[in-house]
């Protein structure tokens, strides 16, 4: 279910596309239930802002149905009758909660079956149940449920209840489509609740059971800012855990951010304050050092990742050594060995083996050979305001400090570029190319200055 407005959010945005984790609420929710089975069966209800929904996760091969009037949890289903005619049974989750795991989802299902249940519901036992849905079961050691009796209707006995109802649901089809017309809206929202159903099911005779969770916090939803950067921080932890038990080290984990779908290989060392985001990939006997950012990169095996550096998909490739403060911009593919050093800025380039710009460089829509130097300074103009033009530089060029190199423009393998030169014509094979005006030197020309300024005497 993931079509509700999140009111409590105070956000334009949709509820369930909020991120946690670094991805959102729904995705966690979908990638969960798609270990369980495949996507041609899962089913997004969708109604807030529904067209930025199904954009931000139908790339996952899901189905979705449209609730247009937002009418209660109860009236989510009611639209979903159609979708669900050709299932047997269903299994209800929260968009809203991502920290629910597909183990907890197959047991409901498998609990469920196996009972032979018309509705079956995930609870969960609280030390501080306030504000959930008590669940109200035939006698205190049984798992069949008469009723969910809401917070604001329960009586001060049925508060003292510890078991809530998490807001997870595995239904019979058939008795769910032939009861959920009973459901009122004679509450406070004027809603359909789905809460409702257990009540409707057991007037009905029908089995409605339910099953304790073993982890309460799977079921935590996000309904307030406060209650996302807690889940935030709860699957950022447990994200860095798998990490580690994977084989790398992180220190201070409690400072880094690590998304849920990075990558890293055994012994590659994590400093305090990395930030690693969305699909990046890291390789094994790396070592990122504190302050870098690296989003949807692929790094090699080997790799240093130098104090403050900051790589937006970009590729890096085995014993290359970055930063620090460098920034690798989109589709830079930084090669084997390579360096890329100092306040270095990469836009679209491809820096060859064992290459090295160290110093206060910007290189950009470039293609760079083995084995060549670039000076500090240098700069390849490659925008005239218009378009953007590509540099050649062949294998084993020097090119000498604070060089422009305007695009578009070739220099041959094993030239060489005298520091301070504009280059604007391409540059043949072991040539030498000097662009920069002849010195001049002019005899005692500071001193006479100096005395033109000094005061007259007298």
């Amino acid at each position: 279910m993931a079509a509700g407005k999140g009111t409590r959010l105070k956000s334009k945005h949709p509820k369930v596309l909020h991120e946690v984790g670094g991805k959102p609420l729904l995705a966690h929710v979908i990638a969960a239930a798609t270990k369980v089975v495949t996507p041609s069966d899962i089913f997004a209800i969708i109604g807030h802002e529904a067209t930025h929904v199904r954009r931000a996760v139908e790339h996952t091969g899901i189905n979705f149905v449209l609730q247009e009037d937002q009418r209660g949890t109860g009236h989510a289903l009611m639209v979903a009758r159609e979708a669900l005619s050709s299932y047997d049974h269903v299994v209800v989750l929260s968009g809203d909660a991502p920290l629910i795991t597909s183990g907890t989802i197959e047991r409901l299902r498998d609990y469920h079956l196996r009972r032979k249940a018309g509705m079956t519901l995930l609870s969960a036992e609280l030390a501080n149940p306030t504000g959930y849905g008590r669940v109200l079961c035939r006698s205190p050691h049984s798992d069949e449920v008469k009723a969910i009796v809401e917070e604001k209707a329960a009586t001060p006995a049925q508060k003292k209840l510890r078991e809530i109802n998490s807001g997870f649901y595995a239904f019979a089809v058939k008795p769910l489509y032939a009861h959920i017309g009973e459901l009122k809206t004679d509450n406070s929202q004027h809603e359909y609740y789905l809460t409702d159903m257990a009540a409707v099911l057991t007037k009905a005779k029908v089995k409605v059971i339910a099953i304790k969770t073993e982890a309460p916090s799977e079921i935590l939803g996000s309904n307030t800012r406060a209650e996302m950067v807690e889940i935030d921080a709860l699957l950022r932890m447990e994200k860095c855990r798998q990490v580690m038990a994977a084989g790398a080290t992180i220190f201070f984990p409690q400072t880094c951010v690590i998304d849920a779908d990075v990558e890293v290989g055994a012994d590659t060392v994590i400093e305090p304050f990395v930030q690693l985001l969305g699909t990046t990939r890291v390789g094994s006997d790396c070592r990122i050092r504190s302050y870098s950012i690296i989003t949807n990169s692929d790094i090699g095996d080997g790799v240093t990742i130098r104090p403050g550096s900051i790589l937006d998909d970009a590729r890096v490739a085995s014993g290359a050594v970055i930063g620090p403060y460098s920034h690798l911009r989109p589709g830079s593919d930084i090669g084997e060995g390579a360096h890329v050093g100092n306040f270095v800025e990469t836009k679209k380039i491809k820096l060859g083996k064992g290459s090295k710009a160290n110093h206060l460089t910007y290189l950009g829509d470039a293609e760079i050979g083995a084995g060549v130097n670039v000076g500090a300074g240098t700069i390849t103009c490659n925008y005239d305001g218009v378009h953007k033009h590509k540099t050649e530089i062949g294998d084993g060029v020097f090119v000498g400090s604070d060089s422009t190199l305007v695009a578009p423009v070739k220099i041959g393998k094993g030239a060489y570029v005298a520091a301070a030169s504009c280059i604007t014509e391409d540059v043949p094979e072991d040539a030498l190319a000097l662009g920069r005006p002849r010195q001049t030197i002019k005899e005692g020309w500071a001193k006479a200055k100096r005395e033109a300024r000094a005061p007259k005497k007298g």
